[in-house]
């Protein structure tokens, strides 16, 4: 755990007791303060007060007397798409509202670093898609290097409940939007930007608030390292905000569409062969076409990051071309589970969006393409690029009907179920074909999350093997 330091002997109040709403609370109270806690859910008001935790209805008259801050849970909307009632009378009586990830930053360093003969880093990774992967292929390059390294934030271990980091550990977080928005200290010492879609636009009020959201990574605690990905306009234009001149090196541009040039620090992979140059020379290369935990051009991309941090980190290109190959990649992310008949059967479940579907359908050819759920703002038009590799969509979803009619020029049968869908595609597959789960949508018109629905199409799969 790591103990929040600057609130002893204070009250704190936490509104969302989700997890990492009770790891703030507790790492709060190893710090010395007193977490003050709500959730507007009573059972989890009840877990909480079982576990000793003081319960108070934050939105009561009068709840913020005495108190120093609020810590917010990510998963809570605090100004869009309406002012949060919690968080606004935290405001109108002068109280600070943070989260854990500025708490985390605040307290991880301690007096006992001054002692230590190689300072701990910490790696943050952001972005739209890719950032769980990059963020897990950093850390496993850096434990097949020898470093120690712990995973946490979005992904893994909440930020408070890690180990503190030891002589030269490294803290690798997975930071999300609703992560970044509100932190009051953000100060990674090497922190990526992998690409930016619309998505969460809702919660940031349009894209320009959910590319802000994202930006404070960068512009509130000045990394040492950015590296950015600048196959977007809104990457293209933080790195170029970030740099002061084309030879600096602090800022390290990455791209899958072109070979980037110029004086400065560079990752490309345009066709899946991974060059790194600096100072206008090639420092390293390696060839990414032949990792299969790694495949298609988004894969690529979090390749480049995670290559371009370790790189930073002190470690040599050979050192992270023998880390790929043994990387065996995320659950329901291109995640091969199946090979059957010549028939290649993969979960991509957590492509919820238009471009991170688009990205999986850019990595596979002859595709049986399970798709559907609840549609996110902004239509399905920019799936078209990948439809030339779809032989036929198995459409799932309450609205089924209605996103099959979107997906013009592709034949397309409404299943409805999983199970329906899964059985009509195995039952039509031939060799050389490839059964792709990837939604494009969200999984709550029928699971409580993409990992339920990934997991659903994983025994679908396998119950007819």
């Amino acid at each position: 755990m790591i103990p929040v330091q600057g609130f002893e002997n204070c009250k704190v109040a936490v509104l969302g007791l989700g997890r990492s709403g009770r790891s703030a609370a507790r790492a709060l109270e190893a710090g010395g303060a007193t977490a003050i806690c709500w959730d507007d859910n009573p059972a989890a008001r009840e877990a909480a007060e079982t576990d000793g935790f003081k319960i108070r209805d934050l939105a009561r008259e009068g709840a913020f007397e005495g108190v120093s801050s609020l810590i917010v849970s990510p998963g809570i909307a605090h100004l869009y798409p309406a002012p949060n009632k919690v968080v606004k009378a935290a405001l109108r009586a002068g109280v600070p509202v943070d989260n854990d990830i500025g708490l985390f930053f605040r307290s991880v360093a301690t007096p006992e670093w001054d002692n230590f003969d190689v300072m701990p880093r910490v790696v943050a990774v952001t972005g739209s898609n890719g950032k769980s992967t990059t963020a897990a292929l950093i850390h496993h390059i850096l434990c097949e290097a020898g470093r120690e390294a712990q995973l946490a934030g979005n992904i893994g271990r909440g930020v408070l409940d890690i180990a503190p980091p030891v002589d030269g550990g490294v803290v690798v977080l997975e930071l999300s939007s609703y992560q970044t928005e509100l932190a009051r200290a953000l100060t990674p010492d090497v922190a990526v930007f992998t690409n930016l879609s619309p998505d969460h636009l809702d919660r940031h009020g349009g894209l320009g608030g959910y590319f802000a959201a994202k930006r404070r990574l960068f512009a509130e605690g000045g990394p040492d390292r950015a590296i950015i990905g600048v196959d977007e306009n809104e990457g293209e234009f933080l790195a170029g905000q970030l740099s002061e001149g084309p030879g600096d090196d602090r800022v390290m541009r990455i791209s899958v569409t072109r070979k980037l040039t110029g004086p400065g620090w560079s990752v490309f992979a345009p066709k899946g062969f991974l060059s790194e140059y600096r100072k206008g020379r090639q420092a390293g290369s390696v060839d990414l076409r032949s990792i299969t935990s790694l495949p298609g051009r988004h894969n690529h991309q979090n390749a480049c990051a995670a290559y371009a941090v370790c790189r930073t980190l002190g470690l040599a290109p050979k050192v992270i071309e023998k880390a790929f190959a043994s990387f065996q990649g995320l659950p329901h992310r291109s995640q091969i589970i199946a090979q059957k008949g010549g028939v290649t059967f993969v979960n991509d479940s957590k492509a919820t969006n238009v471009e991170s579907a688009l990205q999986a359908l850019m990595a596979f050819k002859n595709i049986r393409w399970i798709c559907g759920g609840l549609e996110k703002d902004g239509g399905l038009a920019g799936l078209k690029p990948g439809f030339d590799n779809v032989t036929k969509a198995y459409v799932i979803g309450r609205e089924a009907a209605k996103f099959a009619m979107q997906l013009e020029g592709v034949e397309a049968e409404t299943c409805g179920t999983m199970a329906e869908a899964v059985e009509r595609a195995m039952a039509e597959a031939e060799d050389g074909d490839t059964v792709l789960l990837a939604p494009a949508a969200a999984s709550f018109d029928q699971y409580d999350s993409f990992e339920r629905r990934g997991e659903d199409f994983i025994a679908e799969v396998e119950g007819r093997l």
